[in-house]
This record gives C-alpha cells, structure tokens and sequence, in this order.
C-alpha cells in the first residue's frame, strides 16, 4: 500500500534511507555520502516543501519511499528507497508512478549515480531519458533523467 507519510513517519524513513542507501555507499566505495549524513530536521523540511509517499507491507511497516517537490512546472524527485529484503518488487516503480499520479507535471526530474545501474535501468523502463551528466568527484558522476508529458492532440481532420 502506498499513501502520503505524515510527519509522524519521518523517523521511520530515514531510518529507512540510511538502510537502503548502504549498497549505494557500497558501490561508490564512500561512507560519506549525503544520504547518509541527513538529519531529521533535514527530513522535516523536505516534508514542509514538498511531497514523501511511503510504502507500507501488511503489516504497516514503512518499506519504502520517494519524495517529490514542485518548481514551476517540473517535479523534482528524489530518494526513492526500498528496504533491501523488498527490492526487485516493483515496489520502487510504484511509489515512482504514484509520485506521478498525484503530482501531474508536464517534466518529472530525478538523478542516480552513473554506478547505480538498477536503478538507472528502472528510470529508463519507466520513460526518463538522460539530459546531463555532472560530476561530482572523481568516483562519482551524477545522471540527471527527465520524463516530460506532452499533451497529445488528435486532429480530427487528418
């Protein structure tokens, strides 16, 4: 089940986020990655800015989840995480086409390590492209994806 997180689940969620992103950490070969140095207050006010979806198991337990805020007519997301025991379930696909359902925008926006191939493979499946690469360091390059929606117009007379 996927639904808003409130500001009750923030502890749950980064302590989620700093699960999830140890495989990233494993293959950048760096502890010291941002995800893993964010604080609660740095949680609580990606909530107050923006949008955190949460996944649930059946027994309520917080599995996963993606964050999401707004700037003109892009929505930036960010921090899709699975628990480890749940990945290769779609679970991170859905929380990614539920952020797009309840946030419509007409270009969605995300980022991935160049190393991060699963998950490079998830966003292209799912119809983002690559538009730029950025480097951070000399072991880590950042992929930036996009996804834009254009409306479509049927011409009734062709």
């Amino acid at each position: 089940m996927i639904e808003r997180a409130d500001r009750g689940d923030l502890p749950a969620i980064l302590d989620l986020q700093y699960l999830a992103y140890q495989s990233e950490a494993d293959l950048l070969g760096d502890r010291d990655i941002p995800p893993l140095k964010q604080k609660l207050e740095d949680v609580a006010r990606e909530f107050e800015n923006g949008i955190i979806l949460k996944a649930l198991d059946a027994q309520g337990t917080i599995i996963g989840s993606v964050r999401g805020h707004s700037e003109n007519e892009t929505l930036h997301i960010g921090k899709l995480i699975v628990h480890p025991a749940y990945q290769g379930q779609g679970i991170g696909t859905k929380l990614l086409l539920e952020m797009e359902t309840i946030c419509p925008k007409h270009r969605y926006a995300l980022f991935t390590s160049s190393r991060s191939l699963r998950n490079l493979t998830l966003y292209k499946r799912l119809g983002y492209v690559p538009y730029k690469e950025e480097s951070i360091t000399s072991r880590l390059t950042f992929i930036h994806l996009e996804k834009n929606i254009h409306e479509s117009t049927v011409d009734i007379n062709d």
